[in-house]
């Protein structure tokens, strides 16, 4: 349904949904110039370092290839015994060098997007053999794109390479007067080093293609304003993409109450699973009023940082189970507690101001009405079966 979109109201870029299920059908980042240029300029680096290893072996081998006794001329079997030895014998010199194009194509090919292998992209489609948009393709404007590269690394690698016998002329024109042994060995070594800098024209061009790939693939992939809606209805359809939006959210309101812990003024606990951070303004006729609450890690958490602001801590396991079950964070505490919050905050206050040489206030012990007394599960004591 999105390949009938027109490509013109494809205006946003593409979500990392679609990024994914564009990489699980197979359709990743890929430059064949990249590939080309790596193969190449690696495989003749790399025969350019190993080459006065591998080359006397090869020699060698080739020189045996013209020497056998006069009765293996005539012995067919003999003979194709002798060829098959010596293409073994070549295939063992030249094996590194092919394992080296090979590591070097995967890499090539990898190296954008990764390893991707996806069934769907060798599916028979419709589209592949549809003459219509067969000729579409040869005729379209990326068809004269890729003409147009093909011109240019025709120039491009002819110039350099063209120029490069310019320079050498003389030393090539040398090597034909030479002996023979003289004469492959320089051919070797000025051809190799030829064909090493020509490749570098491929590297050039794949830095020019490697950026217009990209912007090609996410060209295709860009979505309409209705897709990326309809993609975002899918996702928070998904029970894990809830839980997961649930969590994060979650996990920020965690984090902003902690950031209010040192407003509070008492810090009510359970002792060690329930804490509550309270706050009251004595200008104000408001009831104190909960700015952080928490059990277990998050109790913990609240304690730690009113130990670092000098926040009163006071243990009330009855009073803070009531205030936890009982009032959310931003609200006030229910009338109920009035009584029992305003003694605590009392003796707190009279802490604070307690001077040098002046008795220390007796610490309360606040009650809690029946209806609001909570066990650790929050039940009431009247809720057991």
């Amino acid at each position: 349904m999105a390949e009938d979109t027109p490509q013109d109201d494809k205006t946003e870029e593409p979500t990392a949904r679609r990024l994914e299920k564009a990489r699980e059908d197979g359709q990743v980042l890929r430059s064949q110039d990249l590939t080309i240029a790596v193969v190449t300029s690696g495989f003749i680096a790399t025969l350019y370092a190993v080459g006065s290893l591998l080359g006397p072996q090869y020699v060698d081998i080739l020189a045996r290839s013209f020497s056998f006794e006069r009765y293996e001329a005539f012995e067919v079997n003999q003979m194709v015994v002798q060829l098959a030895s010596q293409i073994m014998d070549v295939g063992i010199v030249i094996s590194p060098l092919f394992a080296v194009a090979v590591i070097l194509a995967i890499a090539g090919a990898c190296a954008l997007d990764g390893f991707v292998f996806s069934w769907k992209s060798i599916a028979p489609k419709a589209s592949k053999i549809n003459p219509i948009s067969g000729i579409a393709r040869i005729f379209g404007l990326r068809a004269l794109v890729e003409l147009f590269k093909a011109l240019m690394k025709f120039l491009l690698v002819a110039g350099i390479g063209g120029f490069y016998i310019y320079l050498n002329f003389s030393d090539l024109i040398e090597l034909s007067r030479s002996d023979i042994v003289s004469a492959i060995h320089g051919g070797f070594s000025v051809v190799l080093l030829g064909a090493l800098l020509t490749s570098f024209a491929l590297v050039i061009i794949a830095a020019i293609d490697v950026p217009y790939q990209r912007f090609e693939f996410i060209k295709k992939l860009r979505m309409t304003k209705q897709e990326i809606k309809d993609e975002m209805k899918e996702l928070e359809g998904q029970p894990e993409v809830k839980q997961k939006i649930k969590q994060k959210q979650r996990e920020m309101a965690e984090q902003r109450m902690l950031q209010d812990v040192p407003k509070a003024d008492v810090i009510i606990t359970n002792p060690e699973h329930f804490a509550i951070a309270l706050s009251y303004d004595q200008e104000s006729e408001d009831a104190p009023k909960v700015v952080a609450k928490g059990k277990g890690f998050l109790a913990g958490k609240i304690r730690e940082i009113a130990s670092e602001h000098k926040i009163q801590i006071f243990e009330a396991p009855v009073l803070a189970r009531a205030i936890y079950f009982t009032t959310e964070i931003g609200a006030a505490i229910p009338a109920a507690l009035y009584m029992a919050v305003a003694q605590v905050i009392a003796y707190v206050f009279s802490l604070n101001e307690v001077g040098l040489g002046v008795k220390k206030p007796t610490k309360p012990k606040p009650k809690v009405p029946k209806e609001l007394q909570f066990n650790e599960l929050g039940q009431r004591p009247l809720d057991k079966t």
